[in-house]
């Protein structure tokens, strides 16, 4: 290979070849992938380049387009190249999430997503669709994988009015690869009351293995039901015992019982994006901080969830459940403008239910100056978007709050409730 070009000082960087099996939703050899990579681990951070980008779907964004797709036209999926070409052929890149684009055709439009090399899309007229698929073909090297069936290791069954989430063979190997695979199901996935802190007199847990299980379980996308729990072990990558290593496991034998469970998404005649916040109080044991939860639907179909750790130390219930607020509001916001980018713009301001009656009077009233004066401006962020009718804060009962599960371990029959609320499903 010629080096015409480059400067004397300058050193040419490698390539190689990297070979990929690619699978179906069934574990069968779909086709070997090969490609020729640049070795970009050579280059020095500053010197040889300034910043690493892959245009990555969000996960959010993703099970956004399959719900808006059950109230659509089923969608399809593919490999393909990435480049400027959907630019060049009349579609718009979404100004909130880099791998999406949208083509619109007067009342028609069309959708694609992007994750790396990998593509779906859907659309609301079939010439359009039937057009885009042969002009793909002609313009790149590519294979036209059908109505999705397996995407991102994730199973999707297809009928009329419904698509159906979820990651069986996923959680089969999962289980092989810990040997887990014999274990005993159970029907829980931690016990009530079950506190985890840093203890450096418990007896160490093996650290590769634990990350990799931890790390495993959080590519688990189409069960919001397990989130808290993984999210509340990964606190212990750095300092894990056996305890720890223990609980992960344990999310293995809940998941063994229910390995053939997921997301499903039904056609409605409202898509309308609604929200539900939580958080527990002081719930970590080593610092006192707490835990904001969120859930985020369209219609009755679950798109976003998340459970995390807040990064400062809420000095009541009212404070924590008013921090929560903020990250789910936050949330609300992006996923209008990705529901605008996709022609389902939501009208009317986003209701997010909230359990906390002091803290939804927190952002409609900046009388409550004792109580907030302490905390950082940026969070008052909320009060901004309630006055403009951005959202709308409502009061929920707790145990009709389904962001409760994303917060705490609670009763089985509070869970099974919200699995149902949630349509996780066989």
């Amino acid at each position: 290979m010629g080096t015409r070009g480059l400067a004397r000082w300058k050193k040419t960087i490698g390539l190689k070849w990297v070979y990929k099996v690619k699978y179906s939703e069934d574990g069968l050899i779909q086709k070997h992938k090969a490609r020729l990579v640049a070795k970009g681990y050579s280059q020095q951070p500053g010197v040889g380049f300034s910043e690493i980008y892959a245009p990555v779907a969000r996960m959010e964004t993703i099970r956004t387009c399959v719900a808006i797709a059950a109230q659509l036209e089923a969608p399809r999926a593919w490999n393909s190249k990435i480049n400027s070409y959907f630019i060049k052929k009349g579609f718009n890149r979404s100004t909130s999430e880099s791998s999406l684009y949208v083509k619109t055709i007067d009342k028609d439009f069309l959708i694609v997503c992007l994750y790396v090399d990998d593509l779906i899309y859907f659309g609301t007229n079939k010439a359009m669709v039937e057009e885009f698929k042969n002009q793909m073909m002609k313009e790149f090297e590519m294979t036209d994988l059908g109505l999705m069936k397996y995407f991102l290791g994730i199973q999707v069954k297809q009928s009329p009015g419904r698509i159906f989430l979820s990651q069986e063979k996923y959680i089969e190997d999962l289980l092989k690869k810990f040997n887990m695979s014999q274990c005993k199901p159970l029907s829980t996935l931690m016990a009530l009351n079950k506190n985890f802190q840093v203890n450096d007199d418990g007896e160490k847990a093996d650290s590769t293995s634990y990350r990799k299980l931890i790390g495993s379980l959080i590519y688990l996308n189409t069960r919001p039901n397990i989130t808290h729990s993984v999210s509340l072990l990964s606190r212990f990558l750095n300092e894990q015992i056996q305890i720890h290593f223990a609980a992960a496991k344990r999310i293995l034998r809940y998941l063994k019982g229910t390995k053939t469970q997921g997301i499903e998404f039904k056609k409605e005649s409202k898509c309308k994006l609604v929200g539900y916040t939580d958080s527990d109080w002081a719930g970590s044991i080593d610092d006192r901080k707490s835990t904001s939860g969120y859930i985020f639907c369209l219609g009755s179909n679950v798109i976003s969830w998340s459970s995390r750790k807040q990064k400062f130390v809420a000095l009541s219930s009212a404070e924590a459940e008013y921090i929560a607020c903020i990250d789910a509001a936050c949330e609300a916001v992006w996923l209008q403008r990705i529901l605008k980018d996709m022609k389902f713009e939501q009208c009317e301001p986003t209701i997010i239910h909230c359990d906390n009656m002091s803290s939804i009077a927190m952002t409609k009233n900046p009388i409550f100056h004792a109580r907030s004066k302490h905390i950082e401006l940026r969070y008052h962020f909320i009060r901004y978007l309630v006055t403009q009718e951005v959202i709308s804060m409502k009061f929920i009962k707790t145990e009709d709050q389904p962001a409760d599960i994303m917060t705490k371990v609670v009763t089985i029959d509070k869970f099974d409730k919200f699995k149902k609320k949630l349509k996780i499903t066989n």
